[in-house]
């Protein structure tokens, strides 16, 4: 887990976004600012607040005390359906938090207000929408830059401050990090498939496959090799950025011969092993958004910018769609939608058989791979589609009503021709969803603004894809689960969770080991046709945290970021027995360690297979200094 990163500046940037907003956010109070919360009662004391530090920075320096009295976890475990979503404690106001807007977004057609290379934190980034009057700023990141622990800084940290999810969640990882994440290993293939994965880590998917009854990993293809030991494969630097700007570098892959990732304008094949470069693909702009999802034919889709920011005209808008063949490292086609005689800037994209969708605040356009448009915006629509959830199957979330009287409709709908299938309609007021999963259909939204750590999540919703019927609603409080999920303007931007055997795959918030200072957490388990607990817990061990990537099969894949003196793990662990298995384990080395450190689950892109292991940051920005040696992406692979 990362540490919360600096609050932005005191004045956000103002500036027009494309077309008149479909709705007019209320101008926002301050957050709240809760006592941090003790970790999940798992039958344990109530521990130190979460934050705690995991570890010291080095056997000499330990790290300050826990607090003396940490506060009781609300709700234990298996928290009934249906009861009251516990609020956070109030505290007196502050500055406003990490994303917090400052002032209502700017009329229709006002120009950009922020300077060229103002980082992210200032401008519209995670969970502001572009269509509520703001202009994405360089890159057009879709959330806020976050903080990267510094080099050799232990695992921990906190969630953001109280009643920021109507701004903030992040991702995703971006990844980016998944695919924030973006949005997620093996290459992610839709059709056909057992596994669905993406960019970031926590990936969603995986419908088949048992346990062995024994507490093995058979039902899964990924195998423990003899030897588990890892080195480093490759570093990818940092690209070089100008001025102090934040630039977007979204989107990873993983074919059968290719490491694939993003970079400034362009996107770039790697030799899995090796990290030479195999092909480059040159882009007018920088990446937007990545689909997490590919084809069987190693086909993805990017939004992206027409052309690259300037100090006159620090964004261009995401209009740009593009399918991309990873094998041959070509663009195959390039579309746009219009509505009048302006373009639509997109703020989300996904990938459902050969169906590309695409959505936004004017509404939602889908193309077939063959690059034939399917639909787009109509005039005469009251409703919009939000964005998509795609995979195995094509899920919209649509969204009726005025800001004040929200609902929404989540859609599951025929791919090639956009019609309903079945459509389940969330209570009124919810104003944001995330898809996690299309295959069982499962979303998350926060609920009254009740998470209050910026999450996104307060409740998950079981629903019957055929029928539109609600399974089972849980209820995850934000003090108890640290999953995360971006609804404000990526629907599909989830990370730090896995759907399979009709099961969800929670981590629990960070708590006291039974080491001295150490920290660590776990993965439960929910079953979506009950809500309820199964019984299954994955401990990560003292110092680790666990988080869940994908489903290989029946199995769950997890990574534990490591120690202040230990290397990261992946693991498999068994779908019925809770088994664990280990895939991978990168050296202890502090120099190593510093480049695993620099990158987290919750803001970078993970992708493992085939004993490989990748991490890749979303963003790109200005180095701090110049002795300070940052990576775009790094391989690991165990002989």
């Amino acid at each position: 887990m990362t540490q919360p990163p600096p609050p932005p500046p005191q004045q956000p940037p103002q500036g027009g976004g494309f077309g008149p907003p479909q709705d007019q956010p209320p101008q926002d109070q301050p957050p709240q600012t809760p006592p941090p919360a003790a970790g999940p009662n798992l039958g344990k004391a109530p521990e130190p607040g979460y934050g705690y530090p995991q570890a010291p920075q080095a056997p000499q320096t330990p790290p300050p005390a826990a607090p003396q009295t940490p506060p009781t976890p609300p709700q234990g475990y298996g928290y009934p359906q249906g009861a009251p979503v516990p609020q956070p404690p109030q505290a007196p106001q502050g500055p406003p938090g990490y994303g917090y807007p400052g002032q209502q977004p700017g009329a229709y057609g006002q120009p950009q207000q922020a300077p060229y290379g103002q980082p992210g934190y200032g401008q519209p980034g995670y969970g502001q929408q572009p269509g509520y009057g703001q202009q994405p700023g360089y890159g057009y990141p879709q959330q806020a830059m976050p903080h990267q622990p510094q080099a050799g800084q232990p695992g921990g940290g906190g969630k953001f401050n109280a009643q920021m999810a109507i701004i903030v969640a992040a991702v995703v990882a971006i990844a980016l990090i998944i695919g924030g994440g973006v949005w997620y290993a093996s290459s992610g293939k839709d059709e056909g498939r057992e596994n669905d994965t993406a960019g970031v880590s926590g990936g969603t998917g995986g419908t088949g496959g048992t346990d062995d009854g024994k507490g093995g990993t058979t039902s899964g293809k990924e195998k423990a090799p003899s030897d588990p030991s890892a080195k480093v494969l490759f570093q990818v630097p940092a690209p070089e950025v100008k001025n102090d700007s934040t630039v977007v570098v979204s989107g990873s892959w993983l074919t059968d011969k290719a490491y694939v990732k993003s970079g400034i304008a362009q996107i770039v094949g790697y030799d899995r092993d090796k990290g030479s470069e195999l092909w480059k693909l040159p882009l007018s702009g920088p990446v937007c958004q990545a689909s997490r999802h590919v084809t069987d034919d190693n086909l993805t889709a990017i939004l992206y910018q027409p052309a690259m920011p300037t100090k006159a005209d620090p964004s261009h808008g995401c209009s740009q769609i593009a399918l991309i063949d990873l094998d041959a490292g070509k663009k195959l086609w390039t579309k746009t939608v219009k509505t009048g005689d302006q373009l639509i800037n997109f703020d989300n994209i996904t990938l459902s058989g050969k169906t590309v969708a695409v959505g936004s605040t004017s509404g939602g356009a889908a193309f077939d791979v063959s690059g034939k448009l399917l639909w787009s915006p109509k005039p005469t629509d009251s409703c919009y589609d939000a964005g998509y959830g795609g995979g195995e199957k094509l899920v919209a979330v649509r969204k009726c009503g005025s800001y004040d009287q929200r609902q929404l409709h989540i859609q599951t709908i025929d791919p090639k021709s956009g019609k309903v299938i079945s459509e389940y309609k969330m209570t009124e007021g919810i104003e944001y969803a995330s898809i996690v999963s299309t295959n069982p259909l499962v979303v998350a939204a926060d609920v009254g603004d009740s998470a209050g750590d910026g999450s996104g999540i307060s409740d998950f919703f079981s629903i019957d894809s055929k029928t539109g019927k609600l399974r089972t609603r849980i209820s995850a409080p934000g003090e108890q689960f640290a999953a995360r999920c971006e609804g404000i303007t990526r629907v599909e931007a989830c990370n730090l969770l896995a759907v399979g055997n009709d099961r969800l795959y929670l981590p629990t918030e960070e708590h006291d080991g039974t080491g001295k200072y150490s920290q660590t957490n776990e993965i439960v388990a929910f079953d979506l046709a009950t809500g309820k607990q199964t019984g299954q817990r994955a401990d990560a061990g003292d110092g680790y945290t666990i988080s869940p990537l994908r489903m290989d099969g029946g199995n769950l894949i997890a990574y534990k970021r490591p120690p202040y003196d230990k290397g990261g793990q992946v693991v498999s662990i068994a779908g019925g027995s809770f088994k664990q298995t280990t895939l991978l384990q990168n050296p202890s080395t502090e120099s190593v360690r510093d480049v695993e450190t620099s990158m987290s689950p919750e803001y970078s892109e993970f992708l493992y297979a085939e004993g490989h292991l990748y991490m890749s940051k979303v963003y790109a920005s200005k180095r701090s200094t110049v002795r300070e040696k940052e990576y775009l992406a790094v391989g690991f692979g165990t002989s």
